[in-house]
């Protein structure tokens, strides 16, 4: 990103021998960033509150030690445990103790709240429960993902990281050095100088700097969006259940999220699940499966440490056994395996891992797994750097802006439009481009187009206000 302040001295956009490009992709990123800006300062805030508590707190409370007295119990001792204590709830997962002398965790349905109880494995005693979404990570990543109100929300915060684009397309062409500096003057910033200059000179050098970090979170996240994510590039990349010989039902595996957090792998959100009561599938556990010899196979296939276990939801549910980055199960999405059991015949119907991803899932999954911080402290580092970095970026580009504005007046002060502008169906393929890649961006550029040509341009009022 580069910054929106006024290139040296009062020089018209129409003047003679001015870059007119340069004037427009600067009056672009000018009205992206008064957009975006509150969003990116929204978003590296809940992002640091995610990463941290992630990190320093136990969202479950399954880091919580209890002794090691001989072997673990019985996992259906356990769930009997966890049963008695809240009489009339629903087992829906069990998930694994993340190494030995720590909690298993039960989650559980008490009429219209998903509970979690931590379970000494050891001797089936309740240590602890919690409503599942009753947590600041819970908070943050809904305001995070949705400002708290839903659908619009979820567009709205679409529309700003697709401007986020915009802001860095435009950006570095900005920042791109111009008038017989050197690349040094912008890849270092002045730190000599005072004032606005040295506002736009930090906010120059660190924005190329950040660029290419921000262009991988932006993307990240736009996958997760309503539109963009779920509606195209997910939906081309959703593992295809046609290649499992089994019947499939109506849900998907994105029913297994609990509390509105994405938990089932990318990939797979949209994958309908397999449905049991038929003879498909391959061999794996003799008779109906219970907790307990559901659990002995997951072991016996190399689950080490956290894995879950979810129960059937209905007579036509399957036994679920995963462990993935996005759980948080391990560091390493190449780890990620989801099988899916009959729970009537006991046969494998399912097994999908990190290999059978596309390309692009599985990117998204090492890019889930960097954008969360989870892959180890140096990713929590420097995502704290990147955040923090955003929240001042996000703030010198508006104190630029209220530095330039005239002081007293109720004027926007943006940048001007050049008239005449050379290679103006460049520009216009370009909104086409991103209308098709982006719809959400793409129909907004185009609605703040027609609304600076057809009537700021044309109303005096408007014009006064908004130059």
């Amino acid at each position: 990103m580069a910054s929106i302040d006024m290139p040296a001295g009062p020089v018209p956009a129409d003047a003679k021998g001015v870059n007119k490009l340069y004037f427009a992709a600067w009056r672009w990123h000018f009205y992206a960033g008064l957009y975006v800006a509150p969003f990116l300062l929204m978003l590296a805030i809940t992002g640091l509150i995610m990463v941290w508590v992630s990190s320093m707190t136990e969202l479950n409370g399954e880091r919580t030690a209890v002794a090691i007295t001989g072997d673990m119990i019985a996992v259906s001792q356990q769930a009997e445990a966890v049963m008695a204590a809240h009489p009339g709830a629903v087992l829906t997962q069990y998930i694994e103790p993340r190494a030995p002398g720590r909690v298993a965790l039960f989650r559980i349905t008490d009429g219209d709240t998903d509970l979690g109880v931590l379970v000494n494995p050891y001797t089936a005693e309740i240590v602890d429960s919690f409503a599942a979404d009753d947590s600041w990570y819970t908070f943050a990543s809904q305001i995070h993902g949705e400002l708290l109100i839903g659908t619009i929300g979820d567009r709205m915060i679409e529309i700003a990281a697709g401007f986020g684009i915009v802001l860095i397309v435009t950006g570095l062409y900005l920042w791109w050095p111009r008038n017989g500096a050197g690349l040094g003057s912008v890849l270092v910033p002045n730190l000599a100088a005072r004032g606005r200059a040295l506002w736009k000179s930090l906010h120059l050098s660190i924005g190329f700097w950040v660029s290419a970090m921000l262009l991988v979170f932006l993307v990240s996240g736009l996958s997760w969006a309503g539109i963009w994510g779920d509606r195209f590039v997910k939906a081309w990349n959703t593992f295809p259940a046609e290649k499992w010989d089994a019947p499939l039902s109506d849900t998907t595996h994105a029913d297994m999220n609990h509390a509105g957090e994405h938990e089932v792998p990318w990939a797979l959100e949209l994958t309908p699940m397999p449905q049991s009561g038929s003879l498909a599938g391959v061999a794996a556990i003799a008779g109906p499966v219970t907790l307990d010899n559901a659990v002995a196979f997951a072991r016996s296939l190399g689950f080490d440490g956290r894995f879950q276990l979810n129960v059937p939801a209905d007579a036509a549910g399957v036994w679920t056994i995963s462990h993935d980055s996005m759980s948080n199960d391990g560091p390493s999405p190449a780890g990620d395996r989801t099988l899916h059991i009959d729970q009537y015949t006991g046969q494998v119907l399912a097994d999908v891992g990190y290999a059978d991803y596309s390309l692009y899932a599985k990117m998204m999954a090492y890019g889930i797994a960097f954008h969360e911080g989870d892959m180890g402290n140096w990713n929590l580092a420097l995502n704290t750097v990147f955040c923090l970095t955003i929240i001042f970026m996000a703030t010198s580009g508006l104190v630029m802006w209220w530095k330039r504005r005239p002081a007293g007046t109720l004027r926007l002060a943006a940048p001007p439009l050049p008239h005449d502008l050379p290679l103006w169906k460049g520009a216009v393929l370009m909104t086409l481009f991103l209308s098709l890649a982006f719809p959400m961006v793409g129909l907004t550029l185009l609605a703040v187009l027609l609304f600076d040509i057809l009537l700021v341009a044309r109303v005096p009022v408007l014009k006064r206000l908004l130059s």
